[in-house]
């Protein structure tokens, strides 16, 4: 795949590994002018040296509003004095963690989850949208986990499902600004986050695919980029289940404690 011009600009979040870092890899090989961003300076560093030469290198926490809007004046000045615009912004810094126990609700680590995968959004949003140019297009993270719930999942869930619904009301009052937007839900991708998983990741894929099906998607202006398909249309059609069966399929049987007869 080709860039539709020659001076193509992307900005992609969460760049310095996983997913974000082999779409930073592949843009580059296509000629685009890419503004790689991640959290860890060093690491992000290291990578523009070795593998990322010739792309700007923005080190700063998504988490961290004041920490946004200062690279956003970075990039503003970058963008005016390479005379280019930015076409494309892939916002993919996110994070998972697990609620083990429902009943002792973990909300420090829920309000951690949603912070980093939504909140943190709409300070990427609030700083480099106003950025982008006309034809452009947003390319918001979410995941395959918003069409049925899973255990353990309130937290993770939670955020992916908000930032579905965030791109699709984007989409409507983006409009007349000529910026479309995509939602990206990906089912298992290796990558060092989910190497972390403690289950069985069923149709896990490579970041090249992933890479390769979220660049073809956002050219085609697909509204919603999900794969791998076998799996993702499994789970959409899942989704028609009733959900007392789904909780039936999805809740581990738990051993009922034997009687005590010895007595």
């Amino acid at each position: 795949m080709m860039p539709l011009t020659p001076s193509q600009t992307v900005l992609i979040t969460g760049a310095s590994s996983g997913i974000g870092l082999e779409l930073a890899q592949d843009y580059l090989r296509e000629g685009w002018q890419v503004i790689a961003c991640g959290r860890d300076e060093h690491k992000l560093s290291a990578l523009g040296a070795d593998v990322l030469s010739g792309a700007m290198l923005l080190a700063f926490d998504v988490g961290q509003r004041h920490e946004v809007h200062q690279a956003a004046a970075k990039v503003a000045e970058y963008l005016t004095k390479e005379q280019c615009q930015l076409n494309l912004a892939i916002f993919n810094a996110g994070n998972c963690e697990y609620i083990d126990a429902a009943k002792a609700f973990d909300d420090v680590l829920f309000e951690r989850v949603i912070h980093t995968n939504l909140v943190a959004m709409g300070y990427c949003l609030g700083a480099f949208l106003p950025l982008m140019s006309k034809g452009a297009r947003l390319g918001l993270m979410s995941s395959s986990a918003i069409y049925l719930p899973f255990p353990r999942a309130e937290a993770y869930g939670a955020s992916k499902a908000g930032v579905q619904y965030l791109a699709a009301s984007l989409a409507l009052d983006l409009v007349h600004d000529e910026i479309g937007v995509s939602v990206i839900c990906p089912g298992f991708v290796a990558t060092p986050l989910t190497a972390k998983n403690d289950f069985a990741m069923p149709m896990q894929v490579d970041v090249k695919t992933a890479s390769r099906e979220i660049r073809l998607g956002l050219q085609r202006g697909q509204r919603e980029i999900h794969f791998p398909k076998r799996f993702t249309y499994l789970l959409k059609l899942l989704s028609f289940l009733p959900a007392a069966l789904w909780q039936r399929l999805m809740t581990p049987n738990k051993t009922k404690p034997q009687k005590d007869v010895s007595q």
